[in-house]
């Protein structure tokens, strides 16, 4: 049986300015933290162009992101900036040095640039707050693509169940940068139980990072 198709690709270094205009428009809060609404339904199928899961880390695998706010402010800017790229997110987790997504497209060719942007205005962002110009933020990101059904209901549920994994909940809902919650929400009940159930175990991602606690 055919694997999945896993990339390694550097990410670019910080630049000047970013490389696509920022987003014309302010993300919508949905939530105390100020989280974007995000009102796409769960897809049930992989969409035939592409679905891949992606993961990208900070250099040195700092905690650029650490705090409720940058937690925010860089989800806010994932959810906004797929939605513009035409990513349609069917997973996400984010935390201070790292994040999960798994997303679909009709034209994933178009993946590295909405990274780029995404790397770019986020790495600005935080070095202005941290006073350090010049900051290297992102290092890494790894894509694979997603062949097979049970790829992506394990991959899914890999996503909302790494936040429990990392420690930081018991629950994946009660962590509120991940989809978990969302999807619990908004998908139907078999479906989400059904994801819920599948193994992750054996999912190879890249993910030895060390997150720091929220407290």
């Amino acid at each position: 049986m055919p694997q999945p198709s896993e990339k390694r690709e550097q990410a670019p270094a910080l630049q000047e300015k970013p490389t696509a205009p920022q987003p014309d428009r302010e993300p919508r809060p949905s939530a105390a933290i100020g989280l974007r609404n995000w009102p796409h339904s769960p897809a049930h199928h992989l969409r035939d162009a592409g679905t891949y899961i992606i993961t990208a880390g900070t250099y040195k695998k700092v905690a650029v992101f650490k705090g409720a706010s940058r937690l925010t402010v860089l989800t806010n800017y994932i959810l906004e900036l797929a939605d513009r790229y035409n990513w349609s997110l069917q997973a996400w987790a984010v935390f201070p040095n790292h994040y999960h997504v798994v997303g679909s497209s009709q034209v994933p060719e178009s993946m590295r640039s909405f990274l780029r942007h995404l790397h770019s205005v986020t790495a600005i962002e935080a070095n202005k707050s941290d006073h350090a110009p010049g900051r290297r933020v992102w290092f890494e990101f790894w894509e694979t693509r997603i062949s097979f059904p049970r790829s992506y209901f394990a991959r899914l549920n890999y996503v909302h169940q790494n936040a429990v994994r990392h420690g930081l909940v018991r629950v994946p809902s009660q962590y509120p940068w991940c989809s978990a919650g969302w999807r619990e929400s908004k998908a139907e009940r078999s479906f989400f139980q059904t994801v819920s159930g599948f193994r992750t175990d054996k999912i190879t991602v890249p993910d030895d990072f060390e997150v720091p606690s929220m407290e």
